[in-house]
């Protein structure tokens, strides 16, 4: 395996190439070519601070867009296998390393304008294979991943392959995204699930406001952000029944298909035991 420490153009026997214009950078760059004919590209002003590319395959390519507004700069370490490729949008801005991996002929996407906590996940795999023993089959195939553009990913979360996330929508705290996100929502959890439609967020921060401030201050709308969530309204989820400690006790020790039945005599129990326990307050 090849490995290159400092960000500048390179060219290797095997195909492989990082095109750079910009001025060279030599911390944090770490570069590891294992196949053939894969390509780095950077833009000269992307605002690079952390960089770690791993291709373990064949075919491959990154491509990082230009950075041409502030932001806290960019932090990844992506891997690669065979024929896969990571494309990250303009002004992306990534406040921790944010670990990124395509594999098996897959895409993730993030789009522009993107903000990044710290300790994010961006999985189109599982890393290891997991099989059906019934069929022999592999159930956890790789899957692609966009993530459209203004979307804010909070601390620690985690996006699993398959997944489309819509632009404008935020992904909370330690969330596990397993399925798509619409445009302009909150979504939170694990996993994660909407809980807020029709939201805009804009990045900056509110330390420095005042308690009773208006929002947003001027020019710090960016209207073409501020869109309705498409698509109808998710479907309720119904709460759990929590059981009681009888019926628990039922579902430990009665066979499954006496159940229904012994619930219903427990549910009568119950019933009972509390109409003799009020007739016993009364009393007193």
């Amino acid at each position: 395996m090849n490995t290159v420490r400092v960000l500048e153009p390179y060219r290797d026997d095997l195909g492989n190439e990082i095109v750079f214009d910009g001025d060279p950078i030599a911390s944090g760059i770490d570069v590891r070519f294992g196949g053939r004919n894969n390509r780095l590209f950077v833009a000269s002003n992307a605002k690079i601070v952390e960089l770690g590319v791993e291709f373990g395959g064949d075919g491959s390519t990154v491509e990082i867009l230009p950075t041409s507004r502030p932001r806290t700069g960019l932090r990844f370490g992506l891997r690669l296998g065979h024929d896969s490729q990571i494309r990250i949008g303009e002004n992306v801005g990534s406040q921790g390393r944010t670990m990124v991996t395509a594999v098996e002929g897959t895409q993730v996407v993030i789009g522009d304008d993107c903000m990044l906590s710290n300790g994010i996940e961006i999985r189109s795999d599982d890393s290891h294979a997991i099989y059906s023993v019934r069929t022999g089959k592999r159930v956890n195939v790789s899957e692609s991943i966009r993530i459209g553009d203004h979307v804010w990913i909070a601390k620690h979360a985690t996006i699993m392959g398959g997944v489309t996330i819509g632009s404008g929508s935020v992904i909370g705290f330690r969330s596990v995204v397993t399925s798509d996100v619409p445009n302009n929502c909150v979504a939170v959890g694990a996993p994660a699930r909407v809980v807020r439609r029709d939201i805009a967020w804009e990045r900056p921060m509110v330390t420095s406001r005042l308690p009773d401030e208006v929002y947003p201050r001027e020019g710090e709308k960016t209207e073409r952000y501020w869109n309705l969530t498409q698509g109808g309204e998710p479907r309720l989820v119904a709460p759990v029944k929590r059981r009681t400690g009888a019926k628990r006790r039922l579902a430990r020790f009665v066979p499954r298909r006496l159940r229904p039945l012994a619930a219903r005599i427990a549910n009568r129990a119950e019933g009972s035991l509390m109409q003799f326990g009020r007739m016993l307050r009364r009393s007193r």
